[in-house]
């Protein structure tokens, strides 16, 4: 009984459900995804402890994401860079502090040498088109929450990518981490970008930030002074881009 109710209030919606013995049950409607294409706009999920940003910083084509209550699809973007320079955007979901906007209850920002345990799960949507990556994007600023652009570190974990596009700089090494084998890029654009290359694509990450700030550390690349200020995860598309998306994503410690 328990189970056919549950589908039957599934399949009327918001509609009211008579019972046996006069009890009225009226189903909650579905909360429908919300639009967003804003070129920089944002949303709060999972009342504000995330926050999904279009963030379309690199292109000025339209780029629109359909926001859930726990990640988000890129429904328009047509974006047509060149594979040897910046991409077009970077749609994502993040926790943490970003050009002063702060998510809840996230601990975050974080001294690095105070930074503790702290972990991130994702599950995401990747095609067969296009020019991507599919990469969390984790920043670091002498200052606990800069207004703007951080000037410390960039730490970029890619968990997937297609076609040419390559992180900044060139490879430095290899690194063990999350149980995978990571190549590891280092440049240098006014920050310090750290990027590692899973060697085998993924469409689901379960890492510790704290080890891959640690190795930062141990390659000179990070001070212990400097601050973690957000943990973000999402897509840097050079063409295309339609239908990447995250399905969940969770920050803790």
């Amino acid at each position: 009984m328990k189970n056919r109710l549950r589908a039957t209030l599934a399949s009327f919606g918001a509609a009211t459900v008579l019972l046996s013995g006069g009890v009225v049950l009226t189903a909650p409607p579905a909360a429908a995804d919300t639009q967003l294409c804003d070129k920089y706009g944002s949303l709060r999920i999972q009342g504000g402890r995330y926050i999904v940003q279009n963030n379309n910083w690199g292109d000025d084509t339209t780029q629109c994401l359909s926001v859930s209550t726990t990640g988000f699809t890129v429904t328009t973007a047509s974006h047509n860079r060149p594979t040897n320079g910046a991409p077009g955007s970077y749609p994502s979901v993040y926790a943490g502090c970003h050009y002063g906007n702060c998510s809840s209850g996230s601990g975050l920002p974080r001294q690095v040498r105070s930074l503790g345990a702290l972990t991130s799960h994702v599950d995401y949507t990747t095609v067969q088109a296009g020019q991507w990556d599919a990469a969390y994007d984790v920043w670091y600023d002498p200052a606990p929450n800069p207004a703007g652009q951080n000037t410390g570190a960039e730490v970029m974990i890619w968990g997937n990518h297609r076609g040419a596009p390559q992180p900044v700089g060139s490879v430095i090494g290899t690194a063990q981490l999350a149980g995978a084998t990571w190549t590891v890029w280092f440049g240098n654009i006014g920050w310090n970008v750290i990027s590692y290359v899973r060697n085998s694509g993924t469409d689901s990450l379960d890492v510790s930030l704290s080890d891959f700030t640690r190795d930062g550390v141990n390659r000179g690349k990070i001070s212990d002074a400097w601050y973690l200020t957000s943990v973000q995860f999402g897509f840097e598309p050079w063409q295309g881009q339609t239908g990447l998306g995250v399905r969940s994503f969770s920050v803790s410690g």
